[in-house]
């Protein structure tokens, strides 16, 4: 059996555990290093001007943009439209448009009635003549029927009470013969029955003649009223000045509805400018387009969308810069905040290095512009920062600079 050196044992141990230690050493500076560079990023940034929003100067739907993004123009040009008529008010032009016709083929329609109005006058006074007659003799007739059924009814009254007085004394006559039992109960009924049918229907023959008699005093008033009334007849030249007002109306409703119409067309297209001279960094009626947008700022517009007066429609960046635009990426989310302090970069000649601090960071994950792409032929998204130029720091706009935290 071997002899183990107990003197000997430490030393071995230590000559072991030597290299463990170096290596758990070199994979906690290699992890150090890792995080340290994962809590750096960096990113292209561009420097842009001050933004001069332009905003709808009125309710419209948004026609045209003539202008791209990054594009030079000029104080005073024209960059969008807007046309001010909106579908409300086409149906409400519509409508103007359909009443001058109207009033128009209403002129014409009055114009034409001024001739044969005379005539027709003339007609009318006639059957208004032979009306008055045909209604007085109406009259007449009423009231001869009148009188007619009154003494018809008196006569058939005269003649039914004639009846009633012998039904009553043989009424009277068969009561004696009955109580000498002379005759049968049922003849006294049979004549009981006569008497009370004919005193009935004399009442109601009574009852007709009062009302006849009502109807033909009233006849005879409607005669005497009717008698006393006098034919009037409208003068032509009435009649005739009637309609000539009538088109002086619809000339005056023509007049207000074309100068309607001439407000609507004096109104229809609105030209929005730009007010300075720069880029274009932002607009808001592209559908592929989308820019920085800070608290508070309008939502993105869509050509032929409806806007609204004061509605930002696109930005235009003064050619001098002030600031400068970067966007990060989802796995450098969270490693910059406001007032992270960062190292500008410019490799343009002369070379500059400043240091600053991020100014403001955008709330969503937006488009950022094609000229920070990687690939030309894939859109990237990003979070946008913005952060001021310090001072000494020469740019122009558009130009591209590193930005690097510290």
């Amino acid at each position: 059996m071997k002899r183990v050196d107990i003197k000997s044992y430490p030393f071995r141990i230590r000559h072991h555990i030597l290299p463990v230690f170096v290596w758990l050493v070199a994979v906690l500076c290699v992890v150090g290093l890792f995080s340290r560079r994962a809590q750096r990023f960096e990113v292209l940034g561009m420097a842009r001007g001050q933004v001069r929003q332009i905003a709808a100067t009125c309710t419209g739907r948004l026609t045209d943009v003539y202008i791209d993004m990054f594009e030079r123009v000029d104080a005073g040009q024209t960059l969008a439209v807007i046309d001010t008529v909106l579908d409300d008010e086409r149906l409400v032009e519509a409508e103007l448009r359909s009443q001058l016709d109207a009033a128009i083929a209403e002129i014409e329609h009055l114009t034409a009635q001024l001739v044969p109005t005379q005539d027709t006058l003339e007609a009318e006074k006639a059957d208004r003549e032979i009306n008055f007659a045909s209604e007085m003799r109406r009259f007449q007739v009423d009231a001869d029927q009148a009188r007619l059924q009154v003494l018809t009814l008196k006569v058939q009254i005269a003649s039914d009470q004639v009846l009633l007085a012998d039904l009553e004394a043989e009424l009277k006559i068969t009561e004696a013969l009955l109580k000498e039992d002379a005759v049968a109960p049922y003849e006294l009924q049979k004549v009981s029955t006569q008497y009370q049918s004919l005193a009935r229907k004399v009442q109601e023959n009574e009852k007709m003649l009062a009302q006849a008699e009502r109807d033909l005093v009233l006849a005879r008033q409607r005669i005497d009223d009717f008698a006393q009334h006098q034919l009037m007849h409208p003068s032509v030249d009435g009649a005739l000045e009637v309609l000539r007002k009538e088109i002086r109306v619809q000339e005056e409703l023509v007049h207000g509805l074309m100068k309607q119409l001439e407000a609507l067309e004096s109104r229809r297209v609105v030209e929005l400018k730009a007010p300075v001279a720069g880029i274009v960094i932002s607009i808001q009626g592209r559908a592929n387009q989308t820019t920085l947008r800070r608290p508070g700022e309008d939502v993105i517009r869509r050509v032929g969308e409806v806007v609204q007066a004061g509605d930002s429609i696109l930005a235009v960046a003064e050619f001098k810069p002030v600031e400068i635009v970067a966007y990060v990426s989802e796995s450098q989310l969270g490693l910059v905040k406001e007032s992270t302090p960062v190292e500008i970069i410019k490799s343009r000649p002369p070379e500059q290095k400043a240091q600053c601090e991020v100014d403001y960071i955008g709330p969503t994950m937006e488009l950022m512009p094609e000229k920070l792409w990687r690939n030309p032929t894939v859109p990237q998204w990003g979070q946008p920062i913005v952060i001021k130029i310090p001072e000494g720091l020469e740019l122009i706009a558009g130009e591209l600079v590193g930005i690097r935290a510290l």
